[in-house]
């Protein structure tokens, strides 16, 4: 079988290290489906990316077939059936919001355009890299002017469907796999919106099976939101396990379908659906058909409390975008 090419950016880092076995399991083409990894950093990362080379070759791992390590975003991109855009500024000391998408607005701008120009046609790129809704934005605008469709990106709050998904699991005493159908509404940022009003517990309404619609408007919400900083706070370090794997859920989703009568949370170019504003990047509750399309799941009811919480969260969107308009 012919290897997928499949490129990862900040592959050096801790959620590229968690990624990679993961990638070369199968987890996102399947078992059968071997794998050329290629692995972009920038220079300084370079001497410990070929460490991470080394041990991808130790691990034996039947499906690699090759491994490039590069600082160039054409090599880095080329041929790639999927891209993980993982590799982003952190937050320094005393830097906002808005100074994180200043620094990193140029860096998925040059990106955009190094995929338009290097990768499959219908590569699959998913934004892990915060602020991720935005940094694929600019990332889609860069591609738009090579000739590239938004469609070939996404950014990801899968991680925060997950998240949202595990909440109501423990509350509830169950696993969870018995929970479907969460929605994540905007951006992965304090204000995003975890809709619990179609989820479903055990095939029963989570609402019926919670019981306790002031915990699922208040403190449910507020952990979901802040799970990020309080993982940070307890670890000292930011998630990387649950992110490499909220990205594998949602290239594989995009890649082999969402299972049937089920859906995910994956942020995507706004079409106007449910009155999200047109041109920003925001989540939607979406079903993958298997074919490497997408749709918004259409008909869904919004209570008047979580259409003023995405009036708040799409707001933030239409402020960042106005933040970085001299790079789209």
């Amino acid at each position: 079988m012919k290897p997928v090419v499949i490129s990862v950016t900040g592959a050096a880092g801790n959620i590229g290290y968690a990624l990679l076995p993961r990638i070369l399991n199968g987890d996102v083409f399947g078992a059968d489906t071997p794998v050329i990894l290629k692995l972009v950093e920038i220079e300084p990362a370079m001497k410990a990316l070929e460490g991470v080379k080394m041990e991808l070759f130790d691990c034996a791992q039947g499906l690699l077939h090759d491994v490039v390590c590069t600082s160039d975003l054409e090599e880095g991109f080329g041929d790639a059936d999927a891209i993980f855009l993982v590799g982003a500024r952190p937050r320094g000391p005393g830097m906002v919001r808005a100074d994180l998408l200043r620094a990193n607005g140029p860096i998925f701008t040059g990106q955009g355009a190094a995929i338009a120009k290097a990768a499959s046609k219908d590569v699959k790129v998913v934004v892990v890299g915060n602020p991720a809704n935005t940094n694929c934005l600019i990332a889609q605008e860069a591609a738009g002017k090579h000739g590239m469709g938004p469609e070939n990106f996404t950014a990801m709050t899968r991680l925060d469907h997950n998240r949202a998904s595990a909440q109501l699991a423990i509350k509830a005493g169950v696993t969870p796999r018995q929970v479907s159908n969460m929605v994540i509404w905007g951006n992965h940022s304090p204000t995003m919106v975890p809709d619990t009003e179609h989820a479903t517990i055990g095939c029963v309404p989570a609402a019926t099976v919670i019981g306790d619609e002031a915990w699922l408007r208040g403190d449910f919400c507020k952990t979901v939101s802040t799970r990020g900083k309080a993982i940070i706070e307890a670890r000292g370090q930011s998630s990387a396990k649950s992110a490499a794997h909220a990205a594998i859920e949602h290239v594989s989703d995009w890649v082999r379908g969402t299972p049937t009568g089920s859906w995910t949370s994956m942020a995507i170019r706004s079409d106007g659906s449910y009155g999200a504003p047109e041109g920003i990047v925001t989540s939607f509750p979406v079903v993958c058909s298997g074919d490497g399309s997408y749709s918004v799941v259409t008909g869904l009811e919004c209570s008047d409390w979580v259409k003023e919480k995405q009036a708040a969260t799409w707001a933030e969107l239409q402020s960042e975008r106005e933040a970085v308009q001299d790079l789209l």
